[in-house]
């Protein structure tokens, strides 16, 4: 298939991206070798380690938070890198560490709301896992990929993209990567209204993140953990309208993130929690929790937090003119304002 055609016609795509790094995506790996010294495995170390303090600003901060400076870095450091000659070696190796910054390129822009930018940079990052012989860095774009994809309305197609990640995954050991993908499936399979097949997911992907080692896993993996997957699996029980099991995994989430003072995951697993509370009719609790929802947005930038508010506002809609449905309005009024 010709990689320019795929990029610029590719149904994933809902809107433009802009600048040079759009263009880039188009271009990068049809051009030839421009001038200047080979690339050394020494510069691919230095792309490497400023990888894990973009992913922290994500991880803590939200995607809107250090995405335009890591877009800065990408095009004045990495994408040229890629455009000069460097040695079989090097070049695997420098493709595998492009990939996991444009993989976080596109994440950032899925969590501002920005979702035809963000496919074309996972659809990039996928080329580039290709183009490094990583599997299981090709696994965790498909990742992303299928969570995406089912939070646009389509998750059987979510679902295909998670299956594919775990074939891709064969013969190579990630746990982290395995339990995402699982969790990732079930979310899918709740959308689609298949109880068992999500029940079944949830449970293989716990399954996966016992037999998880710190120590053998990438570092693009380290968000990866009991905050994350426990929230996961509170959206998924929550998409089922199982508000007991969705509750119990939203705690879960909460007291890790608190401990690690991770501010976008503590909102959303919140708002999962004051979903589940509405549920069962408790409104007072879920007002409480929604009001600890809105604290933390505040603290992040990132769209799909303000989309977990207005999730809360929805379903609060039942409960008709209750004072504290009107407060809890008022309230995320201010904040979408801010």
């Amino acid at each position: 298939m010709d990689r320019r055609k795929f990029l610029a016609a590719s149904p994933f795509v809902a809107a433009s991206g802009v600048g040079p790094s759009r263009d880039w995506l188009l271009q990068t790996l049809e051009q030839e070798p421009v001038g200047g010294s080979q690339v050394r495995l020494e510069d691919v170390t230095d792309v490497r380690s400023v990888f894990g303090r973009f992913q922290e600003i994500d991880v803590m901060r939200g995607g809107g938070s250090g995405r335009l400076l890591l877009t800065r870095y990408m095009n004045e450091r990495v994408f040229p890198l890629l455009r000069r000659a460097h040695s079989d070696d090097v070049r695997r190796a420098l493709s595998g560490a492009a990939s996991e910054q444009t993989y976080l390129l596109g994440w950032m822009a899925f969590d501002s709301g920005e979702h035809g930018t963000a496919q074309r940079y996972l659809i990039q990052a996928l080329r580039l896992a290709e183009e490094s012989g990583d599997v299981r860095l090709g696994a965790h774009v498909l990742a992303g990929m299928a969570d995406q994809t089912t939070v646009l309305g389509d998750p059987d197609g979510g679902r295909r993209l998670a299956q594919a990640g775990r074939q891709g995954l064969k013969g190579s050991e990630s746990f982290a990567c395995l339990a995402d993908l699982w969790a990732l499936e079930a979310r899918a399979l709740a959308v689609l209204g298949d109880r068992a097949g999500a029940v079944r997911a949830v449970g293989a992907s716990e399954r996966a993140f016992e037999r998880l080692d710190r120590e053998r896993e990438p570092e693009w993996a380290r968000f990866i953990d009991a905050a994350y997957l426990h929230g996961e699996y509170a959206t998924a029980f929550r998409d089922l309208d199982h508000a007991a099991e969705s509750a119990e995994h939203a705690r879960e989430s909460i007291a890790h993130a608190r401990a690690q003072n991770r501010a976008r995951r503590g909102a959303m697993s919140h708002a999962a929690l004051a979903v589940a509370q509405l549920r069962n009719g408790d409104l007072e609790a879920a007002h409480a929790t929604g009001l600890r929802t809105l604290e933390l947005t505040r603290r992040v930038r990132s769209s799909r937090c303000m989309e977990a508010v207005g999730d809360v506002q929805r379903r609060m809609v039942p409960f008709g003119r209750h004072p504290l449905v009107a407060d809890f309005n008022e309230r995320a009024r201010y904040l979408t304002a801010a």
